[in-house]
């Protein structure tokens, strides 16, 4: 039986995106207890040029296999991401802000005003924007399904909800740069998996 290009087309596409998703998903679990830039970067081209590859392919994967597909990318964004979001948080502070053992960040806390000469009134640390890191799995979850359903819509919800949750913990500058930057990192990776999914079987 001589197959048809279109059929092995598909078979090389589905090869492809299997082996260069495995591939990510194997470079961010090795990541995820101490974030280094070489297999994160490793991870994030394997991404882009699976994401180029069905960008420009003239065939879809079929939805047996998409649906394999659908639950690797859907790894791949969800454990991917907190890897990545870490390490650019950490170049975009500089490794001056320190994480807390609940998933948030440790600020300090002025004495109260007036109190600089009372010997008992001193700076105290305490955690902030605890469950950062369970907040940002479901995040990436929520937009990573949403996208590959069709259903875009939903991340403005996500966000919203995360905005609404987070609001009274924004007044120090550290958690507002932390919650700009670790939202949208941690938003554009799993965008990205879930274009990528959407774009294969669609």
């Amino acid at each position: 039986m001589v197959l048809v290009p279109d059929a092995i087309l598909t078979a090389i596409l589905s090869i492809f995106l299997y082996l260069a998703l495995s591939g990510a998903l194997a470079l961010v679990t090795v990541s995820l207890r101490k974030p280094a830039n070489a297999p994160l970067i490793t991870a994030a081209g394997l991404v882009i040029a699976a994401l180029l590859v069905v960008a420009i392919a003239p065939a879809n994967v079929p939805i047996w296999v998409g649906l394999g597909l659908a639950m690797l990318g859907t790894a791949v964004a969800v454990v991917g991401g907190d890897p990545v979001t870490r390490r650019i948080l950490d170049i975009a502070t500089r490794g001056s802000v320190r994480e807390g053992i609940a998933g948030g960040i440790l600020v300090q806390t002025p004495p109260r005003p007036g109190a600089e000469d009372d010997p008992s009134a001193i700076a105290s640390t305490r955690e902030v924007m605890r469950g950062g890191t369970t907040i940002g799995y479901l995040e990436r979850t929520a937009v990573v399904v949403a996208i590959i359903a069709g259903f875009p819509e939903a991340i403005a919800v996500v966000v919203a909800v995360k905005g609404v949750g987070r609001f009274s913990e924004l007044a120090e500058a550290q958690s507002r740069e932390r919650f700009i930057i670790g939202t949208l990192s941690s938003l554009l990776w799993a965008a990205v998996l879930g274009g990528l999914i959407r774009l294969a079987i669609w």
